[in-house]
């Protein structure tokens, strides 16, 4: 049985997904955060992989299948990197960096994606419950 084809669990699968790609991009900012003109990045809302909207990876288009992909493209069907439209401050090396912030959102990412986990668990566990009868 696929468990991805019950609403509930495509769903926190999804969400978990989106959250590891942010994550990923989130590092990504810390790592590059000394980097002169280096702008911080974030990725397209839930909402828009959800409806399918974003459906273009960043970088380099592959036109072959015997084509490499760029290190930067995602492979999620719907997450796309962008500029992140919080950061507001350069520094004097025009990196847009904030550590802080970057920070913030790596607790707050962390602690969606397990309330993301759980939440697939224990309908998991509900499920087994229903179909066992224990």
């Amino acid at each position: 049985m696929n468990l991805s084809n019950l609403s509930i669990f495509g769903l926190a699968s999804d969400r978990m997904t989106w959250l590891a790609a942010r994550q990923k991009v989130t590092s990504e900012n810390v790592a590059n955060a000394g980097t002169p003109e280096f702008q911080s990045r974030d990725v397209t809302s839930f909402a828009s992989m959800v409806d399918g909207r974003s459906t273009a990876t960043s970088g380099l288009a592959t036109t072959d299948p015997r084509h490499i992909t760029g290190i930067t493209s995602t492979s999620t069907a719907g997450i796309r990197e962008m500029d992140d439209p919080t950061a507001t401050h350069a520094s004097i090396n025009g990196n847009t960096v904030n550590l802080e912030e970057q920070a913030i959102r790596s607790a707050d990412i962390s602690d969606q994606y397990r309330m993301a986990a759980q939440l697939y668990r224990k309908s998991y566990d509900l499920l087994t419950m229903a179909v066992t009868g224990r």
